[in-house]
């Protein structure tokens, strides 16, 4: 990072010319316009997922999964998204740490967020059945049920921003 990166971004600079600039300098396809039954199908299964959730809950979950797939276009939408839910910084900053920093999240959360990791990273050794069994006993299976498919369809849309290039920044949901 030059010394005038580092000093507009600790200034407060405003990044927007630099995220137009980015997202203008886009060569891959809009998944959207491309494919749109499909993007539709995955919004679906999206909002499907959700449902019965704790806002809360889903934002973490997208986070601690955009952090480990290094998705920036969704951790800084979901991050934001967080704050929009009342979520506090510290426990945000936290997140990526979460082991370390246990007392920022309740049982209920570190389950989700242990199940995250390990569906995330499901080719690096499976789903353990401890981790599994954590989370059982966390949630109904209904909710239990809901949290893979929000984990499911968070690893979804990263692949899909980190495949088609989106820009950290940009956010192109409507409503």
């Amino acid at each position: 990072m030059t010394t005038n990166t580092a000093t507009a971004i600790t200034a407060g600079a405003d990044l927007t010319p630099g995220i137009a600039a980015a997202e203008a300098a886009r060569t891959r396809l809009d998944f959207a316009k491309a494919a749109p039954k499909v993007f539709r199908a995955i919004v679906g299964f999206d909002a499907a997922a959700r449902e019965g959730l704790d806002p809360a809950l889903v934002e973490l979950i997208q986070i601690r999964a955009s952090h480990l797939n290094h998705c920036a276009y969704c951790l800084h939408m979901h991050t934001n998204d967080a704050r929009k839910a009342g979520e506090n910084e510290d426990r945000l900053h936290m997140v990526a740490v979460w082991r370390e920093a246990r007392h920022f999240f309740t049982p209920k959360e570190q389950a989700a967020l242990a199940l995250t990791e390990a569906v995330t990273l499901v080719a690096d050794g499976g789903v353990p059945d401890a981790v599994y069994a954590e989370a059982a006993a966390h949630f109904d299976d209904r909710e239990l049920a809901h949290v893979l498919s929000l984990i499911l369809t968070i690893n979804t849309w990263n692949r899909v921003a980190l495949a088609t290039g989106k820009v950290a920044g940009t956010d192109e949901r409507t409503g």
